[in-house]
């Protein structure tokens, strides 16, 4: 059971949450702004927890419309559902917890609250009824703004209560690759998908659509990275991203092959799907944290 739950939250997810998280609080750090870490660890539970809850709480009103598992009894079932109401409460009382804790340091501002509640009600549309955007094929699109936008957006938040456009220009492209990412795990289970009428943004968008957009969505955001020096961004934070250029070039090449009818190798495109989008925020915070 433990690990069908770990499962659940989809280990890469906790991975790239707390990254982009981190790398918000990078972008802080760089301005000048001296981090406070209490505040900082309080900030990535919360997040980590959240993300977390929206999984679980999706599987939970997912699970009675699976078929049954031929290993697994009703009764068992039952069970295993109850479990993961728990820990969805569990996690959303941790990530509550932490935001009262934010509160008590007197770190929670206005702007910080509004998105803190933004964050929680994406959540509730990804994985509870009525809207359960998880199940009817845009999930992929609120994942993609928890990874790009919203955690980098709270970490930098935490640590300064002022927008800094040097955050929207990173966030934006970031976003961009986090739904190119999201995309491409979608692509093994197609036909799975296909055949249990389960709605998910590939399905939504057909295979012919959805490689060209993959494409299109890898290729604008290396292009905003490269307008830095044209919006005054300094160059010398940008130009590391581009390491991971190599990695989207393949994954874009791969994909174009397996489109052709190339051998259908999804679980090296998945890793690589991941580590293009990994390997770009990871680039981004190191530079923001040692420069």
């Amino acid at each position: 059971m433990i690990t069908k739950l770990l499962q659940i939250y989809r280990p890469i997810h906790f991975f790239l949450s707390a990254l982009t998280y981190t790398l918000g609080a990078g972008i802080a750090r760089y301005l000048g702004y001296s981090l406070n870490y209490v505040v900082f660890g309080l900030g990535l539970l919360a997040v980590i927890c959240l993300h977390g809850s929206a999984f679980y709480f999706a599987e939970y009103f997912k699970l009675p419309l699976n078929t049954l598992q031929q290993d697994m009894l009703p009764q068992q079932r039952e069970h295993f559902r109850v479990k993961l109401l728990q820990i969805s409460y569990a996690t959303i009382t941790l990530s509550v917890a932490s935001i009262l804790g934010l509160l008590v340091t007197r770190t929670l501002t206005l702007s910080l609250g509004a998105l803190f509640i933004l964050t929680f009600l994406f959540m509730i549309s990804y994985a509870i009824p009525p809207m359960q955007l998880s199940e009817i094929g845009f999930g992929e699109l609120i994942l993609a703004i928890f990874l790009g936008t919203l955690f980098p957006a709270l970490g930098f938040l935490l640590q300064n209560a002022i927008f800094n456009r040097l955050l929207s220009f990173t966030t934006f492209p970031l976003t961009l690759l986090a739904l190119a990412f999201l995309l491409v795990q979608d692509f093994p289970t197609f036909a799975t998908d296909k055949k249990n009428a389960h709605h998910t943004l590939l399905t939504r968008l057909t295979w012919q659509r959805a490689i060209p957009i993959h494409h299109a969505l890898i290729l604008f955001a290396f292009l905003f990275f490269s307008l830095a020096h044209l919006l005054n961004i300094p160059w010398g934070v940008i130009w590391p991203v581009f390491l991971a250029l190599p990695f989207a070039a393949m994954q874009v090449f791969w994909l174009q092959q397996i489109a052709k009818g190339g051998r259908t190798l999804w679980n090296f495109l998945s890793a690589l799907s991941a580590a293009t989008f990994g390997l770009s925020a990871y680039l981004l915070t190191l530079t923001f944290w040692i420069r």
